[in-house]
């Protein structure tokens, strides 16, 4: 059995994979609602905003290490086996927020839910390098990230009918048991990748090799990957650590803090939540694709990587700093702040396709996951210091806390400048 245009059935895997990762990670702040909210984790626990900002962090901590261990893991494994590893753990620990009591439990459950959930990200990068030509990666990268924010936008309204419908403790279980579901078909499809997979046409693996650079048509599975210290020895590299340090916390902003938001500013309870917290991953969605679309025409009109990624992540960069001073001057209603965080949303998924596709520009076969990897625990860690600083600044108003990330974007985007002067293969 032969079939036409696999690469995208194993990109379309990663896509519901990706979508079901963020509807497990944000069933959390969609149910805490506060101490006031009748049948909330927060109401049924006795816990407060404080106690968020920590799991919060504590996911952070555990997603950010799970960042850099699963990128390794990738590179070891493979992305058919690291795949089943990393969901089948969070899905586990998805499901198992239905046990908790109290703090600590659900900490523990949190932890194991981030060091998990990490991996989906450094595992794409790499499956992506392996089944894509270089002008389609950014694409590809975009489908993917599209999960992200579908995942997003299904979430609230999902987990607050499941909710009311059930309680939290059955919402839980239902979520994490889909994860476990899709493992089924990931096993069947991807068989292996693209140089050895029983069922690609000759026309594709031909198409696929052609178009990657000469160092990833070299790999071999037993090729050895480099250390973080040879890769970071690459000035290039740097470009995606500094970039990542710099605009991940805006989208964890709003992943992490705007339902808690929406709860404190306008006075929401779970039900109005659900109603208005998807619209703005609308925006991140259309952004993905738009981006990877984008970047893709630009390399095959101009023939160069570096035009085509760099001219992508400036033009998002820009939305997202319009976007970011328009919610500190005109977010006055619930209706106008969702509105504008669907433009600022937009850019960063524009943008950031094409800054987590970096790493299999730089590096081929198993360096790709290890960079990757590394570069998003670097992000998350800005993101856990953004945590810390939010619950504090947030008591006497949200305003300086769009000020910062607003002035974070030209730094990440400039980053890329900076550090990777020309965009294309350093092996």
């Amino acid at each position: 059995m032969k079939i036409k245009g696999l690469r995208w059935f194993i990109i379309g895997l990663i896509f519901l994979a990706t979508v079901i990762n963020y509807i497990d990670r944000s069933a959390l702040s969609i149910m805490w609602g506060n101490e006031n909210v009748e049948g909330s984790i927060s109401h049924s626990l006795g816990l407060t905003k404080d106690h968020y900002s920590y799991i919060l962090n504590i996911f952070m901590v555990a997603y950010a290490l799970g960042q850099l261990f699963s990128g390794k893991l990738f590179d070891k494994v493979g992305t058919r086996i690291g795949y089943v590893i990393s969901i089948g753990i969070w899905s586990l620990s998805t499901l198992l927020h239905s046990t908790v009591r109290g703090f600590l439990s659900l900490a523990f459950f949190r932890t194991t839910l981030g060091l998990s959930e990490a991996g989906n990200w450094p595992g794409a990068v790499k499956s992506n390098a392996e089944w894509f030509p270089i002008k389609e990666r950014a694409i590809a990268q975009g489908l993917f990230n599209a999960g992200a924010s579908i995942g997003s936008v299904i979430a609230p309204p999902l987990i607050a009918l499941l909710f009311v419908a059930y309680g939290w403790e059955v919402t839980f279980i239902i979520v994490g048991a889909i994860g476990l579901l899709w493992i089924i078909p990931w096993l069947i499809i991807n068989k292996a990748g693209p140089k050895k997979h029983p069922w690609i046409t000759e026309e594709e693996q031909k198409y696929i090799s052609e178009g990657q650079s000469l160092a990833d048509q070299n790999a071999t599975e037993d090729q050895k990957g480099l250390s973080l210290k040879e890769i970071l020895s690459y000035k290039e590299s740097w470009a995606i650590v500094a970039s990542r340090f710099f605009l991940e916390p805006i989208w964890w902003l709003f992943v992490g803090w705007m339902p808690i938001y929406l709860f404190d500013v306008y006075g929401f309870n779970v039900k109005e939540v659900g109603m208005f917290a998807w619209v703005p991953y609308v925006g991140a969605a259309i952004g993905s694709i738009a981006g990877g679309y984008v970047s893709g025409v630009i390399i095959s009109r101009t023939n160069s990587i570096d035009k085509g990624r760099k001219t992508t992540i400036f033009i998002g960069g820009v939305i997202m700093a319009l976007g970011l001073i328009a919610t500190i001057l005109f977010a006055d209603t619930p209706e106008k702040f969702v509105a504008i965080v669907f433009i600022v949303l937009f850019g960063f998924q524009f943008a950031i396709g094409n800054i987590q596709t970096l790493p299999s520009d730089f590096f081929s076969g198993k360096s790709v996951g290890s960079l990757a990897g590394l570069g998003g625990m670097v992000g998350v860690f800005s993101v856990i210091v953004m945590n810390f600083l939010v619950p504090v600044i947030a008591k006497v108003s949200y305003t300086p806390i769009f000020v910062a990330i607003a002035i974070f974007v030209p730094l990440g985007v400039g980053s890329i400048y900076y550090f990777a002067n020309n965009i294309k293969s350093v092996e």
